[in-house]
């Protein structure tokens, strides 16, 4: 039955069909084999919809729509404009102005390719400009967006919370420790590649400058401190924090900037209902896929095949990176987490790991394999946008997977990065 399951879902991966497709017809295909007919296939349904029954998942929705006004709106360039007049005037500064928006962006919108877009449409122009090549100019955009994934309000942390039942509170704060220290890496990077390729630097700014420049990034820092401080002051849950967000991004965007009209509610509207219902139906697919593999006990056959359950903390840790790496370099993130997280809980379970340490390292891996040749759905997103080909958008990428690779093994190898801060808080 695995062989048959992994073989559906490999023919249908290549013949080009959308994700949700082999994971269905999989869990079908697993259903009959199980259970001898389709007769009982409401069961089936019924574990679909479980899925996507879980209250927190409305937060999924609640950050996409309020990253898409975002990204249409001033919210970015006023987050950039304020770091430009810190950072820009140092050697490499455009390039760490980059990184540290998309981090600050991350803060905001919690998506990598909202991210990829709202920073890397306005700096890209200005980096090739002041001198930087196009390959690294990709590869910082394209890498630094996958902070977004670790700094909340994370998509991914929100789906391994669902699908493991871990706190996703607990894993918004433990995600800041790593992102940080992501950030620290590309732009000790940036400063070197600036001064080996002697990149010249930009105009300092004027401390009046930057007066105003964070006077009118006052608004849109106000993000992060709802969702941080609103989260861990008690004030409000993850869910209502998404809420509140969207409330806040409508008050800015329309009424505050004026950026937006309300026609173009619609138009935003219609692109959150769009990616939201691709990321539903493939929660559905995935719920239903986990309980056939649950049910069939797939998830102890492959760990028992590899000798995972007898490989302690630091071998399951290890050989969860592995796979949701190499896994998220083919497929997209959110399937991933949702095919992969019960295979593993098992083994997790067995060896007494935090499950919150757990999620901080797969959300990374998954960071990591989305901007990793040959299929990472945040290098497609930036050809998309840049309209660059294939090989020049990946030509910049392996010193930024290396020094993602390597802050993965610091967090195996030091827990406190991401548990730091979520003992601070909850213990």
């Amino acid at each position: 039955m695995t062989a048959t399951i992994i073989t559906i879902m490999i023919v249908l991966l290549l013949l080009g069909f959308p994700m949700m497709i082999p994971l269905m017809t999989a869990a079908f295909v697993g259903f009959f084999m199980s259970f001898g007919g389709l007769g009982q296939m409401e069961t089936l349904i019924q574990q679909m919809m479980r899925g996507i029954s879980p209250t927190a998942l409305i937060a999924v929705p609640m950050f996409i729509l309020a990253a898409d006004i975002m990204t249409r709106g001033q919210s970015a360039n006023r987050l950039i404009d304020m770091v430009m007049t810190f950072v820009g005037h140092i050697k490499g500064g455009l390039a760490v102005s980059t990184a540290v928006s998309c981090t600050l962006f991350g803060a905001v919108s919690g998506s990598t390719q909202a991210t990829v877009v709202a920073v890397g449409s306005p700096l890209r122009p200005r980096m090739l400009k002041a001198g930087y090549k196009d390959p690294f100019t990709l590869a910082l955009i394209i890498n630094s967006s996958d902070i977004a994934f670790l700094i909340p309000p994370s998509i991914g942390m929100i789906i391994y919370g669902v699908v493991s039942q871990t706190s996703i509170a607990e894993l918004f704060i433990a995600g800041i420790g790593p992102g940080l220290l992501i950030l620290a890496m590309f732009s000790t990077y940036c400063i070197i590649y600036a001064i080996v390729n002697k990149v010249p630097t930009e105009p300092k700014a004027s401390w009046k400058e930057r007066a105003v420049a964070v006077q009118k990034a006052l608004w849109p820092l106000g993000f992060p401190v709802l969702i941080v401080g609103g989260i861990y002051g008690g004030v409000f849950s993850p869910t209502e924090a998404a809420a509140v967000c969207v409330l806040y991004a409508f008050l800015l965007e329309f009424v505050i900037f004026r950026s937006l009209k309300l026609p173009d509610m619609f138009t935003i509207a219609k692109s959150t209902g769009l990616i939201t219902a691709v990321v539903f139906i493939l929660v559905a697919a995935g719920n239903g896929f986990s309980w056939i593999i649950s049910f069939a006990q797939i998830p102890q056959t492959i760990l028992g095949t590899f000798g995972i359950n007898e490989a302690g903390p630091v071998g399951v840790l290890v050989a969860i990176s592995i796979a949701f790496f190499v896994a998220c370099m083919f497929v997209d993130p959110i399937v991933v987490i949702l095919v992969l997280t019960p295979i593993f809980a098992p083994a997790i379970a067995a060896s007494g790991l935090d499950p919150v340490l757990v999620g901080v390292l797969i959300t990374l891996q998954v960071a990591i394999g989305s901007a990793t040749p040959p299929f990472g759905c945040d290098i497609f997103t930036a050809i998309a946008i840049f309209k660059r080909p294939y090989l020049e958008v990946i030509r910049g990428t392996p010193p930024f997977i290396f020094m993602l690779i390597l802050a993965a093994a610091l967090v195996i190898m030091f827990p406190q990065i991401a548990l730091f801060l979520r003992d601070l808080a909850f213990r």
